[in-house]
């Protein structure tokens, strides 16, 4: 946009700018009173005017280094993560991505009703429209801002949750002294897989397992990755001085084994977590008494 000449009126950017720098303590207030910051800062009014504060700096920096269309504009960098948890906040109350947005484009009529009132009552009507354009751009780049980080936030939450409950449901018991089990339910894939190679060498350094079993029952099928990964478990516990027990292979599981032509050869198999158990308990020489027998019966 081509600049006016000095005296009459500055170019639209430095116009907002000054504006924004000049009222800092007018809009602050007024988006003190916006459902964007009232209902996220509810302990104290001070806290969200102080927070309103900090964005219009950013805006006017923003508006500064002339970059009004950039979303990655440094002056915004300040205030990122007070508008990730703003955005965060209001999702979180069950607000759409919509509603969110629009309470984000309430922010605006303030300012420009500020801006009109401050601009000379002789100046262009092309100059007025630049500056409210400009203004509007900026206010939108902000809404940009606002979106991407909280989406972006949010998607850093769901990775985090997502390990979380894959971790939880990838549970390491300590069956006995030196044993430690590994039971498994539910669909697998790549990345549990992975989880369930850490967890359980993981386990086997702080029980010092001699032994480890990883129980397949409730695992309805896997695919060639899968049983890939488990062999490579197996070896890893191997490498750890630990023996691994395969146990509840469904034969669906070990006809993919089979096709896949992977060597079972050296991996010891039992069909159930209690076969492995007890195939486990006689080899560390503890025998195991069953009913109505005499003695000790080894499995």
């Amino acid at each position: 946009m081509p600049e006016h000449a000095e005296g009459t009126a500055a170019a639209p950017t430095r116009e907002v700018r000054d504006l924004l720098r000049r009222r800092r303590e007018q809009i602050a207030q007024r988006w003190a009173d916006e459902p964007l910051f009232r209902a996220v800062f509810t302990v104290s009014r001070d806290e969200a005017v102080e927070a309103g504060k900090a964005v219009v700096d950013a805006l006017a920096q923003v508006a500064d280094a002339a970059r009004v269309e950039d979303p990655d504009a440094a002056g915004f960098t300040a205030v990122r993560e007070q508008l990730a948890r703003m955005g965060a906040a209001r999702s979180r109350s069950g607000l759409s991505t919509a509603q969110v947005s629009s309470e984000l484009a309430a922010l605006r009529p303030p300012v420009e009703n500020l801006l009109v009132a401050d601009l000379p009552e002789d100046a262009p009507a092309e100059h007025v429209r630049d500056c409210v354009s400009t203004l509007s751009v900026l206010m939108g780049t902000l809404r940009v801002v606002v979106m991407q980080t909280a989406l972006s936030e949010g998607q850093a939450l769901i990775d985090r949750q997502r390990l979380q409950l894959l971790e939880v449901a990838t549970p390491v018991i300590k069956l006995w002294d030196g044993i430690v089990a590994v039971p498994l339910i539910g669909t697998l894939d790549s990345a549990r897989s992975q989880v369930v190679m850490e967890t359980l060498l993981e386990s086997i350094v702080e029980q010092q397992a001699r032994y480890a079993i990883l129980d397949i029952t409730g695992v309805p099928t896997v695919d060639s990755l899968v049983a890939q990964h488990l062999m490579k478990t197996v070896a890893a516990a191997r490498l750890m001085g630990a023996e691994c027990i395969v146990s509840g292979i469904r034969p669906a599981i070990a006809q993919t084994m089979v096709h896949l032509g992977l060597d079972l050869g050296t991996v010891v198999t039992r069909a159930s977590l209690a076969d492995a158990l007890g195939y486990v308990l006689h080899q560390l020489g503890v025998g195991i008494v069953t009913p109505g027998t005499n003695g000790a019966v080894a499995r």
